[in-house]
């Protein structure tokens, strides 16, 4: 079949691209690799893997662009993710960096990654993959951003037909580390009213009873609450929006909290914002 070459520009700093090469490299000598025993360098190999995280590139496209086969190219994506995924900051470093940048408030908001139908029983015979709520599959990731809408720890992937405050007390160690510094730093964690009731740490707008109105108190603590923890929504979107391969993941669902913490931290390095915890050496 006759093909046809063109260019393209990846829309990437070349920092990220070197940072994510460095981090190929140094994967390479702890294991072991040999000269030559790659047939990407470690530049060559961090330029697909970005073009896959950006533009969600397909596997045969990449492999066929850099004259490797689809096996290889699939085993370069997942060696990549994981190398990024270890640099995610821990809630601990995540809520620290928080503290010191005089944050108010961190905002906790959950969000479904769409993923490819996966056949997977759950509880009573249940679709252990599928939410109800949006009507796809997917997975939960429970996501931290600060008070300007930019994400800053991201939990374990937990499966689409959980909700909201099920995943956030799955995810270690979460609940009790934001009582902590609710209490000892005076910094809540503003939630929406998927969180209700789960921790009196944690604020969130009132529900409007069956038989009768909010009071006026009410209505304006609402206003205040949903104004503030509203730009949530923004930490969950550049996410998303920056990372076509995050609006639909087509690996195995159980890889989609590596995948988005990868992109976590590349997002950091695209915006030129410290990452929580340092980046390594």
């Amino acid at each position: 079949m006759p093909s046809v070459t063109y260019s393209c520009v990846l829309e990437a700093r070349p920092q990220t691209v070197m940072f994510l090469a460095r981090l190929l490299l140094q994967r390479r000598e702890a294991i072991g690799t040999r000269t030559g025993r790659r047939s990407l360098s470690p530049w060559s190999h961090a330029v697909p893997v970005l073009r896959w995280f950006l533009d969600s590139t397909r596997i045969r496209q990449l492999a066929l662009d850099n004259a490797v086969g689809s096996s290889t190219c699939y085993r370069y994506l997942h060696e990549a993710i994981a190398v990024l995924a270890r640099c995610a900051p821990d809630l601990h470093d995540g809520l620290m960096a928080a503290k010191a940048a005089g944050a108010t408030h961190v905002n906790l908001d959950g969000t479904l990654i769409h993923t490819d139908r996966v056949a997977a029983p759950g509880p009573n015979g249940s679709d252990l993959w599928w939410s109800g709520k949006h009507r796809h599959h997917g997975g939960n990731l429970q996501v931290l951003s600060g008070p300007d809408g930019f994400p800053f720890w991201l939990s374990d992937v937990r499966p689409g037909r959980e909700h909201d405050t099920t995943c956030a007390k799955a995810a270690p160690g979460l609940l009790d580390a934001l009582a902590l510094y609710e209490h000892e730093y005076e910094m809540p964690t503003l939630t929406d009213l998927g969180y209700l009731n789960l921790s009196p740490t944690m604020p969130h707008p009132h529900k409007k009873p069956k038989s009768s109105e909010l009071t006026e108190a009410q209505t304006t603590y609402n206003k205040v609450i949903r104004g503030m923890h509203g730009i949530a929504e923004r930490a969950n979107a550049l996410l998303k929006e920056t990372f076509t391969a995050l609006q639909n993941v087509s690996l195995d669902p159980r890889r989609t909290g590596d995948i988005a913490k990868a992109a976590l931290v590349l997002l950091h390095l695209e915006h030129d914002r410290p990452l929580p915890g340092g980046y390594p050496t």
